[in-house]
């Protein structure tokens, strides 16, 4: 997941409004959005080569979203950060332990973002200063440095939430995740990935010849609990290759056949 933008607890939006592109090469397998046969209380998609996940909830309102820091440095890690993803929307580890958790072993992973918690009580977790924050009522932005870092990608997301006076359509927010604007030299962070890498990784929507945006979601919960997830796949060149929606609702287990 490489950018995400939140409205939270706003009086307009309600409890929870998540818009989030996840960025990732073409050729990793993943899986479309569904609950989960292993975990099928757990709601997501599924990264098919490590097993993990960059955006899930589940029945109890556990909730997490990871995106990785790009900062020049070497990427290190041996395990996949997806795993951050699942191990939290899965367990029963209450938040501060698993903060904890995280402190410990942050560095056994690439550097990461990781929003997480109750998703009326969210948390954000970076590895890199091992910092962690409650996450206060408004709207946000995470991309590829801490919380509200004012990339380009994310003051775009951050704008257009911005404009909304009521919780949204898929149909009203979803192609705003489809945004392959560019940003123009002066607005480039520096990462120390190369000017050319910078520019080609600035839009909300990157297309790349081997890496890009695998999948655009929409996750929203209300008052009530209810929670709306809805996916757009996306493949090679930009091309949209499936789109899926479910609900769930926060305290009502599924019924499994």
């Amino acid at each position: 997941m490489c950018v995400i933008a939140l409205a939270y607890k706003t009086p307009a939006l309600g409890p929870l409004v998540l818009l989030a592109n996840r960025d990732e090469y073409y050729r990793r397998p993943s899986a479309a959005l569904e609950f989960w046969q292993d975990a099928p209380q757990t709601l997501g998609g599924r990264d098919l080569q490590a097993g993990g996940s960059w955006l899930a909830i589940d029945t109890r309102g556990r909730l997490a979203a990871v995106t990785h820091i790009r900062d020049g440095r070497p990427p290190g890690g041996t395990r996949s950060r997806g795993e951050l993803v699942q191990r939290f929307v899965t367990g029963d580890e209450e938040p501060l332990a698993f903060a904890a958790w995280l402190r410990e072993h942050r560095h056994e992973f690439g550097a990461f973002n990781l929003l997480f918690g109750p998703s009326n009580d969210l948390l954000h977790f970076n590895s890199r200063s091992g910092m962690l924050n409650r996450v206060s009522p408004g709207i946000h932005v995470l991309a590829n440095a801490d919380m509200d870092t004012p990339w380009f990608k994310s003051q775009r997301l951050r704008a257009q939430l911005a404009t909304l006076r009521r919780p949204p359509q898929e149909a009203e927010v979803l192609p705003w995740l489809s945004d392959a604007t560019a940003a123009n030299v002066a607005e480039l962070p520096n990462t120390g990935v190369g000017l050319a890498l910078e520019k080609m990784l600035s839009p909300v929507f990157i297309v790349g010849r081997d890496y890009g945006t695998r999948a655009s979601s929409l996750l929203t919960v209300n008052a009530r609990g209810d929670v709306g997830f809805s996916e757009i796949s996306w493949g090679m060149g930009g091309r949209e290759t499936g789109r899926r929606r479910y609900q769930l609702r926060i305290g009502q287990p599924r019924t499994l056949s």
